[in-house]
């Protein structure tokens, strides 16, 4: 059975104008000793400067393993809910998207699911070992992978959010549902640095 091991990460925390922060370079830090046991065989990232920055960074931590922005992990809507699937603290939220961005938010969503929420390939032999894929993005393609993978809802992503360099796991078995190994997981990261990227508040 060949296993995709999916490790999706927000990028560290950022500024105003979407660069990483002091802050930010620490958590990644963190997260890339943390990830520094596992064969990865490839980092992705989002196109946007702070999962760039976050991507590389991470990767000083994982010595020859390629780093390759994807479209598909930039940041966007993935799906804009009806009103009657909106929850009202929600509701003006979506005041400002059109059709055409509701649109091509859902066609990212598709792309993101058929590239990344699957089994590898086969080989020419049928046989392919296991895959460990780092993805750095953001906050709502991550809420849209486990939604996906949870079968839930696809208004349902409104309620996941990841803390910074949070770690989320999916693994992808041939022949299996999906499996949340685990979500917004920040036991890498000291007590100072965990859950922004978070509102305000006490949390544990």
């Amino acid at each position: 059975m060949t296993t995709r091991h999916l490790y999706l990460a927000r990028h560290g925390a950022a500024d105003a104008f979407g660069e990483l922060t002091a802050i930010g370079r620490r958590q990644v830090g963190l997260l890339g000793e943390r990830l520094a046991g596992i064969p990865v065989d490839a980092v992705w990232h989002s196109p946007l400067p702070r999962a760039v920055a976050s991507a590389h960074e991470l990767a000083r931590h994982l010595p020859n393993v390629p780093v390759t922005e994807a479209a598909e992990l930039i940041d966007y809507v993935p799906y804009v809910p009806s009103a009657a699937e909106t929850p009202p603290s929600w509701a003006g939220f979506f005041d400002g998207y059109d059709d055409a961005e509701a649109a091509s938010g859902q066609r990212l969503a598709d792309a993101l699911v058929a590239r990344f929420a699957k089994v590898p390939d086969t080989t020419a032999k049928g046989i392919q070992p296991d895959t460990h894929e780092v993805l750095v993005t953001h906050a709502y393609p991550i809420a849209w992978l486990v939604r996906h993978a949870l079968d839930a809802p696809p208004s349902r992503w409104l309620g996941l959010n990841s803390a910074n360099t949070a770690l989320t796991v999916i693994e992808y078995r041939t022949g299996l549902p999906p499996t949340i190994v685990m979500f917004n997981d920040m036991s890498h990261l000291s007590a100072d640095l965990r859950w922004t990227g978070f509102p305000g508040g006490v949390r544990p």
